[in-house]
């Protein structure tokens, strides 16, 4: 008796790989199949090189099934402590967000309550956040620290970014973002905190292994060009890739300056100018766009999208998913945002999802539906990729998978 060459073949799918020339990558009447948590094959279901049943230890009809690659979302603030919805409704009842904040609401409010939660808190907490974005397709997510802003609660995070991807089955790459904020002890002491995070924090987490890159918020309001150059340098020093919370508010040269570091990506950036979107195109640094924050805030601003294009910088979409100012469940979600709010079609859209948020977290092993790639893969109730961007909300995902295994949300 032959022994199948494939673990698993899926048959009459439609296949939107994102590879080659054709708009999505589209495959209609497509197989693929899966051997030892890899793609082992793609392609028209009529080029298979024999029969199903001969082929695969398990062969599932998909009935003209849309599937992508897994959805990865490349920026979220996924673990932390309590919420912030009280915050929403004095918003929208009249208080400012500066008397807010004298009340020790804002992201105090959020420090706060993640070093008063344990480890098993903490996980306990975010899990949910993770699983519903696993019920909407994502199977590898990036999850930055920088609501704790000391050692202890910083690496109680990181740890915990690490079990939501044991516990779930699923990519996870852990950001350290020690410069996200000043807390409340070193108001008067901003050199050293600056010291505190590039001498002491990041050194002893990177030697944990918690650490897969480097972030800051290079803002007015967060911390200057010259203390993100700071945190760079140590990081390259210790051999870590470098990102940025970018040109958000206002633009201080950020985007260059990461792209100056080869960055991995600049992120917001609703104020980047022609030279800096001209930097990130020379390093190679891929554009992560935050329609929810964008919404949430209430900006009107657009990010230069017809610039990013000009100029041929990738551009990837992700949730950003945090308590104050991106309280988004939904990549799908933030797919459609991109669309309506920027104007990105619906091919830059699941793009920004896939092969290009995969570039965001230097992975180069998944986003596409290609041989050789991991098997992490999406299964919609759907037909065509654009109605992934068009349905707002709504439980379109029949199946998910993350190296070859399925995964239930």
């Amino acid at each position: 008796m032959t022994t199948p060459r494939w673990d698993h073949l899926l048959i009459d799918a439609t296949l939107a790989t994102f590879v080659g020339e054709r708009a999505f990558g589209l495959v209609e009447r497509g197989a693929l199949a899966i051997k030892d948590g890899r793609i082992a094959w793609s392609g028209p279901a009529a080029e298979l090189p024999g029969a199903a049943d001969a082929l695969a230890a398990s062969v599932e009809t998909l009935d003209g099934a849309l599937v992508t690659p897994g959805l990865i979302d490349c920026h979220t603030h996924l673990v932390f402590g309590g919420d912030r919805a009280h915050e929403f409704d004095l918003r929208l009842n009249g208080a400012s967000y500066e008397e807010i904040a004298r009340a020790g609401g804002g992201i105090a409010s959020t420090v706060g309550a993640t070093r008063a939660a344990d480890e098993d808190e903490l996980l306990s907490q975010s899990l949910p956040r993770a699983r519903a974005l696993l019920h909407d397709g994502v199977t590898t997510l990036e999850i930055k620290s920088g609501y704790g802003l000391d050692l202890d609660t910083e690496r109680r995070m990181l740890r915990v970014a690490r079990r939501i991807g044991e516990t779930l089955g699923i990519g996870v790459r852990s950001t350290f973002l020690g410069l996200h904020a000043l807390p409340s002890e070193y108001r008067e002491r901003r050199e050293d905190y600056v010291a505190l995070v590039c001498d002491m924090m990041l050194p002893a987490l990177a030697a944990e292994d918690l650490v897969d890159a480097v972030d800051a918020f290079c803002e007015g309001i967060g911390f200057t060009r010259v203390e993100t150059e700071r945190v760079f340098e140590r990081a390259r020093a210790l051999g870590l890739p470098v990102k940025l919370h970018a040109e958000q508010l206002s633009d201080l040269d950020g985007a260059a300056l990461v792209a100056e570091y080869r960055g991995l990506s600049a992120d917001h950036l609703e104020h980047l100018s022609e030279s800096g979107v001209r930097a990130m195109a020379a390093a190679g640094t891929v554009a992560v766009l935050l329609p929810g924050a964008f919404y949430a805030l209430r900006e009107t601003h657009l990010p230069p999208i017809d610039l990013l294009r000009a100029h041929g910088v990738p551009m990837a979409i992700a949730t950003d998913c945090n308590p104050g100012t991106s309280p988004l469940l939904s990549l799908r979600l933030a797919a459609n945002m991109a669309c309506t709010l920027f104007r990105m079609t619906p091919e830059e859209a699941l793009r920004g999802v896939t092969v290009n948020a995969a570039r965001a977290l230097g992975l180069a092993d998944r986003g596409s539906l290609a041989v050789g790639q991991r098997a992490d893969l999406a299964v919609w109730k759907a037909r065509m990729p654009a109605e992934l961007c068009y349905w707002i909300g709504g439980d379109l995902l029949q199946s998910l998978w993350s190296s070859g295994a399925p995964v239930r949300p």
